[in-house]
């Protein structure tokens, strides 16, 4: 009997200290202008410093078989990983992709996914789609030919990497034949292009939940991303809409990898515009298995938090077109009307009559109106000059980091024209009011008091 629980404790203690299958990947990258690389994979993201001579080593976990992505300064390629394998890469980041090289154990199979890049990026998206319906298929078909031939004559050394890249070649060719009628009114400038009667239907037996495919090929992640969303119930258009009401679709789901990538691309939908963005953040929170994501929600979330109506507003320090800087500081005891816009946005431009008239409507009244800029500093001057010609009122601001300002980021403002509204203290009454040409705007002033 002691023999036995000894034996089993020796068991369960081994369990515990066997380290986690890995799989090396090593190699050379020469002219990255930053020097690191960055590995992307289910659950894992890393960015690797390169040593010196470009080269570098790195052990990944490898329970699975797995295609990873390789980001460089300039450029990105995949690889795919057993747990068998021991891949060497080396490529040239300025002479990209025809130096890149791969050898070790599973080089066949990447060595193929360079030569199949090569053959797919030759036709990018903009040039493939904006072709008339035969000659898409006719390029379509030459696309799948060539890929089909290079397919035949490589000796795949992994018998699960064949089979599966088999089933990958035909979702490359279902996805374009998915894609092409809304790309081609897009890049062939035909708004409302409908495909002919002829045209290839697409395979709707297509499994859209199936793991093993979606780790696997990027074609068939693009069908299923971008099905997702048919016959969501509500107005798709309206995307907050959308988003809460593909919850039970999302959560039916049984690939946690197709979970994961949907809610890492709604991840917009935790903004301080959505009304319901407490309740989704909770859900996606249940859903997701990935640590990086429920950081990221979890960031958004505290953000959306912070600019609640009634909590302090963000600060900021820009330069005024009339010369120096204007802070928040500066302007408390006054009711704050901020619009956010640009230039290059016609929206915004289209705004710009129906606040003259809002701020001539509030001229001498305790209220400062002050437009904040995301141009680009590169375009100061057309700025500066637009204001001028306009004869903008208001204050004019211009943010020091077009979207990416702290500002732009902490309101969450990922589209303009945006606009807020804070009160003499400085605190926020709502971070996203009513455009000038909305008449809910002057009720909401006018329900200030102002």
């Amino acid at each position: 009997m002691k023999k036995t629980l000894l034996l089993l404790l020796i068991v369960v203690l081994y369990s515990f200290t066997t380290p986690e299958r890995t799989t090396n990947v090593s190699g050379k990258i020469i002219n990255t202008e930053n020097k690191t690389i960055r590995i992307k994979g289910e659950l894992f993201d890393k960015e690797i410093k390169l040593k010196p001579d470009g080269s570098f080593s790195e052990n990944l976990a490898s329970e699975s078989d797995l295609i990873y992505t390789i980001e460089t300064t300039k450029n990105s390629f995949q690889i795919y990983l057993n747990k068998d394998s021991k891949l060497v890469i080396n490529a040239d980041d300025a002479n990209f992709p025809s130096t890149l090289k791969f050898t070790g154990k599973g080089s066949v199979e990447n060595q193929y996914l360079a030569k199949k890049q090569l053959i797919t990026s030759a036709n990018p998206y903009d040039v493939l789609y904006a072709l008339k319906e035969n000659e898409f298929l006719k390029k379509l078909q030459e696309i799948k030919t060539s890929v089909n031939n290079l397919y035949l004559k490589t000796k795949f050394t992994d018998a699960g990497f064949k089979e599966k890249e088999a089933k990958s070649i035909y979702y490359l060719e279902q996805k374009h034949l998915l894609l092409h009628e809304q790309a081609h009114g897009f890049y062939g400038h035909e708004e409302g292009f409908k495909v002919s009667e002829t045209y290839p239907k697409f395979d709707k037996t297509i499994d859209l939940d199936n793991d093993s495919d979606f780790l696997f090929s990027n074609d068939y992640q693009e069908i299923v991303l971008n099905q997702f969303y048919k016959n969501v119930e509500g107005d798709v258009y309206d995307i907050f809409a959308a988003g809460k009401n593909a919850i039970p679709k999302l959560k039916a789901l049984k690939s946690q990898s197709i979970k994961n990538r949907l809610i890492e691309n709604s991840t917009y939908n935790i903004n301080i515009e959505n009304l319901d963005y407490t309740k989704m953040y909770q859900e996606y929170m249940s859903i997701t298995n990935d640590p990086v994501l429920k950081q990221i929600l979890t960031t958004k979330y505290n953000e959306a938090n912070a600019v609640e109506s009634g909590k302090p507003s963000p600060t900021f320090n820009y330069e005024n077109q009339k010369g120096g800087k204007t802070t928040l500081e500066n302007l408390k005891g006054k009711y704050i009307y901020i619009d956010i816009w640009a230039t290059w946005c016609g929206p915004c431009v289209k705004e710009i009559p129906f606040l003259q008239k809002v701020e001539e409507q509030y001229k001498g009244k305790n209220i400062e109106f002050v437009t904040i800029s995301i141009d680009a500093m590169k375009d100061h001057d057309k700025w500066s000059k637009f204001v001028t010609e306009k004869q903008l009122g208001g204050i004019q601001l211009l943010a020091d980091n077009e979207f990416k300002s702290k500002f732009m980021k902490a309101y969450g403002v990922e589209q303009i024209p945006t606009f807020i509204v804070l009160d003499p203290n400085g605190n926020i009454v709502t971070p996203r009011a009513p455009k000038p040409s909305d008449p809910k705007l002057i009720e909401l002033l006018n329900s200030l008091k102002i």
